[in-house]
């Protein structure tokens, strides 16, 4: 009885600390590769190698943390928009902007401060006020067309279906070919 107490006194004790991480950790960073601009992060959110996000494993999404280099003193605010990092002895996971700021770029991993920011407003002073032109759509006097290629795989296409060839295959979709391809503004 004594030990089924103390094994359930000990989980929940972890649990605790698992849910509520420590105010302020030492540890090591690394970041991500421009090469995964544009991937999904675990919130949803696509990353970008300018953004200063990260990847915590325990902080809620959102939660904007201060990440400290205390090599050469520089530190950088960033957003949890994703989990990680999922390599033994790390502590978080910067975008290449956040590693660019804290000057970790050539190490690659570095030793780090992490602090969560209790109500922080990202600074934001606009240098002018911008005057934004007024658009009338209604003197418009041009149009979108396809590209003579695009036509030709719709016309073939219409053409298939009417002759009722190939009905019980489905067409094939070449979005993924064609999507260094736009449409054509003429005047």
């Amino acid at each position: 009885m004594k030990y089924r107490r103390s094994v359930l006194l000990l989980i929940s004790m972890l649990s605790f600390t698992l849910l509520y991480p420590q105010k302020i950790q030492k540890g090591k960073a690394s970041y991500y590769s421009k090469r995964m601009t544009g991937a999904r992060t675990s919130s949803g959110e696509r990353l970008h190698h300018d953004s200063l996000t990260c990847a915590h494993r325990t902080y809620e999404f959102g939660t904007m943390l201060k990440v400290t280099n205390p090599e050469n003193g520089k530190e950088v605010v960033v957003r949890v928009t994703d989990r990680g990092p999922h390599i033994r002895g790390r502590i978080i996971d910067l975008s290449w902007g956040a590693a660019k700021e804290l000057g970790i770029l050539a190490k690659g991993v570095a030793m780090v401060v992490v602090e969560p920011m209790d109500n922080y407003i990202v600074p934001f002073k606009p240098t002018t006020d911008i005057q934004l032109p007024e658009i009338d759509f209604g003197s418009a006097n041009w149009r979108y067309t396809m590209p003579k290629e695009w036509k030709a795989k719709q016309k073939a296409s219409r053409k298939k279906a009417s002759l009722g060839k190939n009905r019980s295959k489905p067409e094939k979709n070449n979005r993924a070919k064609d999507a260094n391809k736009a449409a054509v503004r003429e005047d």
